[in-house]
């Protein structure tokens, strides 16, 4: 179903391209030594290079050239054997070099795509333009003294990659979903944390409206977001305001906006430069970056089960898809799940964490990174259920447990004498006493009351404290009442 927006003049039809820039995980930055630790003290963390001391030379971080290679290899992406660097220039006070040292013509990602989930239950295939690798810039920081701004260079020379879409995106819910696939497939592949209120994951989003059967029309970029609920809204609201002007006869000038999040609405940054405006030239400092063929096919055999494998696998598994997406959604997840599911029936395996751990890590304020059991000792309390140590209820009694103590399920069945009892001569002789104990009821189960068959064995469940094995249970009241 096509998503449109209603104006005055009918339906409008969005256009939506994405620019995500991801931190990329390393122990150095992209051009110099300095470490890359969030949260450091204030420059801290930089180095003369960073700080764009004179006669400082770059030297390429090859950490860095991996991770971009690995995260274009889960793009399903072409791998460029030679890119270069190039010099933006442009002024910035948190940018020291008075320049940006990225890849503008020759990146060293290249095309590529996603496939995203909608919530109507079919999928869609967003194109990647190009993936590159820049340094980041520095911090301004506002809000420290009355009258002036400090700058903050930790984050100067942090390797990013700049990861651009084609504009196939067609509504906020598409925009969502891309960049959480995309963050998930990051993360997945250990080559960006994916934290977007850390600022090592920030969206800028183009938006444009066009008629139906129209070519596309002006965009505008919205710079900066950083949470995939404000994409959301950014593209809403930037979407509605270009309607507006157009409706009112005005035209879509090109520019960066922001989005206020306070106000719900975007507002006008600065006119959009050109590629002519930043006067790239190749970066004289570095010589292009050529690797090789073997190298590549080495990163590809080291790389991880992706999302969609992992996806495919656990439906032929016996999950439903809904349950394989929401186990992979996270990579910690996943993980989880296949430590309590590993030698044991993988549906009861969901079940329980899908159902029980996700309840208590809600309840707990926890997280799959800190589970409140860990995934060894729910592995653990599933096998005493398959050896009829211990029945669901009694399962789920001992859980409760060991979310309260940390204790292994083991441990609890033996100190609280939870063990379920399998003795089928103990198992009769409670059910001959709740039998003799009810002998009106059993001539009533006689005269064709069946009903009365359950309250028989919720009555010996009851004097068992419901240790006793359920089968065996019923088995046992079904031969006597017979």
């Amino acid at each position: 179903m096509t998503y449109t927006i209603e104006g005055r003049t009918g339906s409008w039809e969005l256009v939506i391209g994405l620019e995500v820039h991801a931190q990329v995980i390393s122990q150095s930055k992209l051009f110099s030594g300095a470490a890359t630790t969030f949260g450091a003290e204030p420059n801290s963390q930089v180095s003369f290079i960073d700080a764009g001391f004179p006669g400082m030379l770059p030297v390429i971080n090859h950490a860095c050239v991996a991770q971009a290679v690995r995260t274009g290899l889960g793009l399903n992406a072409q791998v460029n054997l030679w890119s270069r660097f190039d010099r933006k220039n442009y002024f910035y006070a948190d940018l020291p070099q008075g320049y940006q040292i990225s890849q503008f013509a020759h990146p060293i990602i290249g095309t590529g795509e996603i496939e995203i989930e909608l919530s109507d239950g079919t999928t869609k295939t967003i194109g990647i333009t190009r993936l590159h690798l820049e340094q980041d810039a520095g911090k301004s920081l506002h809000d420290q003294h009355p009258a002036k701004s400090f700058i903050d260079l930790n984050r100067s020379g942090v390797a990013l990659m700049e990861i651009v879409s084609e504009p196939d995106m067609r509504s906020p819910e598409e925009a969502g979903a891309y960049l959480t696939k995309l963050r998930q497939i990051l993360r997945y592949l250990g080559t960006c944390d994916g934290n977007m209120d850390e600022g090592s994951m920030r969206a800028d989003v183009y938006v444009s409206v066009r008629k139906a059967g129209e070519g596309y029309r002006t965009r505008c970029e919205v710079k900066n977001v950083n949470s995939i609920r404000f994409v959301m809204q950014a593209v809403e609201a930037e979407a509605r305001r270009q309607i507006e002007v157009w409706e009112e006869g005005g035209t879509v000038e090109q520019e960066t906006r922001l989005f206020d999040t306070s106000r719900g609405i975007t507002r006008s940054m600065r006119s959009k430069e050109d590629a002519h405006d930043y006067r790239y030239f190749p970066d004289p400092d570095l010589p292009p970056l050529v690797i090789e063929q073997s190298w590549v096919d080495q990163l590809k055999a080291s790389l991880p089960e992706l999302p969609d494998a992992r996806r495919a696998r656990y439906v032929a598994m016996g999950l439903s898809p809904y349950d394989a997406h929401v186990l992979t959604l996270e990579k910690e997840t996943a993980a989880y799940f296949e430590t309590v599911a590993k030698g044991r029936d993988a549906k009861i395996a969901s079940n329980w964490v899908t159902g029980d751990l996700f309840a208590a890590i809600n309840r707990t304020k926890r997280s799959i990174q800190d589970p409140p059991v860990p995934a060894e000792h729910l592995g653990a309390l599933l096998d005493l259920m398959a050896d009829k140590t211990l029945s669901g209820k009694l399962a789920k009694e001992v859980f409760e447990a060991m979310v309260e103590e940390g204790k292994s399920p083991g441990a609890i069945v033996e100190e609280r004498g939870l063990r379920q009892v399998t003795d089928t001569g103990a198992i009769e002789r409670v059910v001959e006493a709740v039998l003799a104990a009810n002998a009106d009821k059993v001539a009533e189960y006689k005269s064709g009351k069946d009903k009365l068959f359950g309250f028989f064995v919720g009555q010996v469940m009851k004097a068992m404290q419901g240790k006793g094995n359920p089968a065996l249970v019923n088995e046992a009241v079904k031969a006597k009442l017979g």
